[in-house]
């Protein structure tokens, strides 16, 4: 069933139009989280409990051969497992021991949950529990990457849930900013000189680079999201105390810099030192934009609902890129987090949910210039003409903030330039 519903409870946007589709998904899978979470925390392993089809998914997805000991791996489920004829703890147990005793370099091991052990109804919670009993200090947590969840981008915000009561209290009432969301080093290197520049020097990000520098959270915490795919690590950080920050996502400059300028609010840094700090490489991503404004202006998009990106995304390409979007579909709305992005998308069409075959005909009844989708859909409609950006691309290039500003725009361009080289 489709049905059209209003009433978003976010200031400025109470009568914003939002289709509600709940029908067949186009979802990838949630594991896929891993491939950016190993490369954020450097002493941390990510243990898929899952199948051989699991194993090739985040081989292929991280494009790390064996031989380079990359920070992820797969627990195979045998059909012996599958069959309950072999109790599958003991073979964890086996696993865990051998790679613990191989990689003394782990401080914390995540066992991730995938559809095959979700199945037979592995108690992953339970194994983390006894695990960490045997192999202390290593830490040991789990979540599901399972691939039943609405969106891939849900494997990184179970994740971050499940270590935040790990997280130490506050030593003492001093605020405290904390960036949540998983962002490139790079990125994290340049905002937090941007943040020292304008006088702000408590800042930490979680995830941080190392899974035992885990930041304290508590009632001063004040937290700005990098990613808009984190309701359930913010609802975890709001039970400890902690105080969201409405803001736009740092995305293209305008959203970069309402980001900053909240944090700066926040914690009474005068408006005047943060212009000065942001003037110069704000003009940098402005000049930097250019050629890609020119290419992009005009165009017409359509977003299909995958990464929960995509709201930001089309308020980026709307103000600062000339395009048009069509459709804004995302895979869940959530009102409080999109707040500060809602009312700059205004006259926009939203959806959330998917019923795919009835997006499908709205898409194809628009003709967008550029449709952005999941690696399913991709494939289909280049087929029929369509030109195509898959959205896991935008999740796994550094996008945020000034510097990535035109890096972000070329991404969307680069498909139009290349359809238009195939029509000649």
């Amino acid at each position: 069933m489709t049905a059209i519903a209003s009433g978003l409870d976010a200031a400025g946007c109470r009568d914003l139009p939002v289709l509600r589709e709940r029908g067949q998904r186009e979802v990838f899978c949630g594991l896929t989280g891993i491939v950016w979470l190993h490369r954020r925390m450097q002493d941390a392993f990510f243990l898929v409990v899952g199948s051989r089809t699991c194993a090739h998914l985040i081989q292929s997805a991280a494009g790390v051969m064996i031989f380079a000991e990359p920070r992820f791996g797969t627990a195979i489920l045998e059909e012996k497992d599958l069959a309950g004829l072999a109790d599958a703890n003991e073979e964890l147990d086996r696993v865990v021991h051998e790679l613990l005793a191989r990689r003394p370099d782990i401080r914390t091991l995540f066992l991730v949950g995938s559809c095959p052990s979700e199945v037979i109804k592995l108690d992953l919670a339970r194994a983390a529990q006894r695990l960490a009993g045997q192999h202390a200090p290593v830490r040991i947590l789990n979540y599901s990457g399972s691939g039943i969840e609405t969106t891939f981008t849900q494997g990184e915000d179970a994740c971050l849930a499940t270590m935040v009561p790990t997280c130490p209290p506050p030593t003492t009432e001093a605020a405290q900013l904390l960036i949540v969301g998983t962002i490139a080093d790079i990125v994290e290197d340049q905002f937090t000189r941007l943040f020292e520049t304008m006088g702000l020097r408590d800042v930490a990000f979680f995830p941080p680079r190392r899974s035992t520098a885990l930041p304290a959270i508590g009632p001063n915490t004040k937290v700005l999201l990098a990613q808009p795919f984190l309701g359930d690590t913010l609802r975890a950080l709001e039970a400890r105390g902690a105080t969201l920050l409405p803001a736009p996502f740092p995305l293209g400059v305008a959203g970069t810099t309402a980001w900053f300028e909240a944090a700066a609010q926040a914690f009474d840094i005068a408006p005047d030192r943060v212009a000065d700090a942001l003037a110069a490489p704000a003009a940098r991503a402005r000049k930097a934009l250019e050629r890609q404004r020119t290419e992009l202006a005009g165009k017409r998009i359509f977003f299909f609902p995958d990464s929960q990106l995509e709201i930001p995304l089309a308020r980026f390409l709307a103000e600062e890129c000339g395009m048009v979007p069509l459709e804004v579909g995302t895979p869940y709305l959530h009102k409080e987090i999109l707040a500060a992005e809602l009312p700059r998308l205004a006259g926009i069409q939203l959806s959330e949910g998917q019923d795919v075959e009835l997006q499908l005909d709205r898409c194809r009844a628009l003709a967008p210039d550029l449709t952005v989708c999941g690696l399913g859909l991709a494939n289909p409609l280049e087929s029929e003409g369509f030109a195509t950006k898959w959205s896991i691309e935008l999740v796994f290039s550094p996008i945020h903030g000034f510097e990535q500003a035109a890096d972000l725009a070329e991404l969307f361009a680069r498909p139009l330039r290349r359809r238009m080289r195939l029509a000649v």
